[in-house]
């Protein structure tokens, strides 16, 4: 069995009451949700250890402050962290992003700081004194509402904070030619059959033909051409539109997009093919900037293997390895057997495992060319809807155990570049089902780590759907330049 991690540095003494104390933690918590909303209707989003506390019941709150044991050795309280955020409330701030858990804990290790004192010098530069937020907001389209269109409006919409940055605009699909149209799109964003039910509201307006979505009117626009698309009627400027069809993903085909009057760049949430830069957040998205036409955010499989090869390069230096994913069967599969233009995918998705190929190798050698040649790759399509597993087997210059790695992984997905891309787990019981809707390109099996001298083997759970969806979202802010500002800096 793998050690957990638990330096417990700092011991909390024990209560004498446990119900008293969980009852005065509870009411602290129930005090926090409030606050939490009204600071991201100004712009300010509030986390703990990355994780958002928006939308979060109080008990969920809880769970987040005791989830701080596995990064910390031990877990915060809210008697801790409320006073903390009650300041925070207090502040007149320009939107951003702050980590409530990695700064008290800061506090508690440096216990000469004076609490006050310490959180108005880390936020002294967001304090508001002038406008921090364009005079019009940068105006979303989404092309295509399959999977991963409607995970992402969810997405944008939940992010949309005070509204002052951006707006999710349109919606571009293809008419079905059904009456009621409208009200079944707005069924299938409504209630998932995957992640669950909106967590919102979701109002149909005929008339407009759009979508009221937590007060976001969203137009639905039907078109099959990219270049057609009349967004001047829609008042859609020099929009952003992220293409979830798939169809188009050369230079040639993504052109159509920016030949439109009304746009100014695409992002493909597919890998790119030609001259299309494949931009995984987190590894490569110093190359995207502002300027570019045309983007493609790779494939979710290349999200999830790429963060995690690049630090097992940087710190080990792989000689070889293999990938082997097992990956959730999807639309492209059949549900019964019928015939399938690829080997195998004809047969039965529900009823079987299905060997099939991966491009995960050649994107690997794209995003990191150091790694050319060295990593070979194949899949297993398996009839479960959602969440896969990359199997990564490597070879390493030297030779290497199972706790330096999953140090390396812990220290990356909590104090790193990569923490918002990585996720780490240390249960003992994880399963696939754990990580619907996991908002991390890759979650770091800890327990799973196998290594023999220079040979090591890890496992890297991610939600091919969700995880990606928020890795899409992630290069969109980065190139619209929205990305908010995270505190405690690193």
């Amino acid at each position: 069995m793998v050690k957990r991690f638990n330096p417990d540095k700092r011991r909390r003494p024990k209560v004498d009451d446990y119900f008293g104390d969980w009852k005065w933690r509870e009411a602290l918590a129930e005090s926090m949700v409030p606050i939490v909303g009204k600071l991201y209707r100004n712009g300010v989003r509030i986390l703990m250890y990355g994780r958002p506390l928006l939308n979060c019941s109080a008990l969920e709150i809880m769970k987040l402050h005791r989830f701080v044991r596995e990064v910390e050795g031990n877990e915060l309280s809210e008697i801790e962290t409320y006073p903390v955020l009650e300041q925070i409330s207090k502040m007149k701030l320009m939107p951003c992003e702050i980590d409530i858990g990695e700064m008290v804990v800061h506090l508690l290790q440096n216990k000469q700081l004076d609490s006050e004192k310490y959180v108005d010098k880390s936020l002294v530069e967001q304090k508001r004194t002038k406008r921090s937020y364009p005079l019009r907001p940068k105006d979303i389209v989404i092309y295509g509402f399959g999977r991963i269109g409607r995970i992402l409006t969810r997405i944008l919409i939940s992010d949309t904070g005070a509204g002052a940055k951006w707006r999710l605009r349109a919606i571009v699909l293809r008419d079905s030619g059904h009456d009621d149209d409208l009200i079944k799109r707005a069924g299938l964003l409504r209630n998932d059959s995957v992640h669950g039910a909106f967590p919102g509201t979701i109002r149909v307006n005929k008339q407009n033909n759009s979508l009221i979505i937590n007060g976001n009117e969203v137009s639905f626009i039907y078109s099959d051409n990219p270049k057609k698309v009349k967004y001047k009627d829609f008042d859609i400027k020099r929009a952003t539109v992220i293409d979830s069809t798939g169809v188009w993903r050369d230079e040639e085909g993504l052109s159509q997009h920016v030949k439109n009057p009304s746009v100014e760049r695409v992002l493909l949430t597919a890998p790119g093919k030609g001259k299309i830069k494949n931009i995984v957040f987190g590894v490569n998205d110093d190359k995207a900037s502002p300027e570019d036409k045309m983007l493609a955010a790779a494939s979710c499989t290349t999200n999830a293997i790429v963060p995690a090869l690049k630090l097992i390069d940087d710190n080990f230096k792989i000689i070889n390895g293999h990938i082997e994913t097992v990956h959730s069967f999807t639309n492209d599969q059949n549900l019964i057997d019928n015939f399938h233009p690829s080997d195998r995918r004809g047969r039965s998705a529900a009823l079987n495992l299905v060997i099939t190929d991966t491009g995960a190798a050649k994107a690997v050698a794209k995003i990191l060319p150091e790694l050319k040649g060295k990593i070979t790759a194949n899949a297993i399509r398996v009839p479960t809807p959602n969440v896969s597993l990359a199997i990564i087997s490597l070879t390493v210059k030297r030779g290497v155990g199972v706790d330096e790695v999953n140090e390396c992984f812990r220290k990356a997905a909590f104090g790193s570049n990569l923490r918002e891309t990585i996720d780490y787990s240390n249960s003992i019981d994880a399963v696939s089902s754990d990580y619907y809707s996991n908002e991390f390109a890759l979650v770091y099996d800890s327990q799973a780590t196998i290594s023999n001298f220079n040979n090591v083997t890890i496992y890297c759970w991610y939600d091919n759907e969700y995880g990606y969806s928020r890795q899409v979202v992630r290069l969109l802010k980065k190139v619209l330049d929205v990305n908010l500002v995270r505190y405690p800096k690193q």
